[in-house]
């Protein structure tokens, strides 16, 4: 399972439990909603560091491998990939003619 999903779902999960811890609160819906909200947030921040920071590496490698991608390509189309060659071709090897009448 990525850490994007893992992070995400436990990211729900949490205010779910924190809105649910709420509901037998007597407030309005909405100020459980954003409670709920904000809690969940400040938990989330200590509870989940592991799968947040394992995340942000997943992110980090995909952005390198994007951005190592990325100037392969531009080598690429401006001809930087090819390997300059100093000396000139050399002549093909001479061959009997195949038209004696030359």
């Amino acid at each position: 399972m990525s850490a994007a999903l893992k992070y995400t779902l436990a990211r729900i999960g949490l205010f779910v439990a924190v809105l649910a811890a709420l509901w037998f609160v007597d407030l309005n819906v909405f100020l459980k909603l954003m409670l709920a909200l904000a809690f969940s947030a400040a938990l989330s921040f200590f509870l989940l560091r592991g799968w947040r920071d394992e995340l942000a590496g997943e992110m980090a490698t995909a952005t390198e491998r994007r951005r190592a991608e990325k100037e392969r390509l531009r080598s690429a189309l401006a001809g930087e990939d090819q390997t300059p060659t100093d000396t000139p071709p050399t002549p093909p090897t001479p061959t009997e003619d195949p038209d004696p009448r030359r």
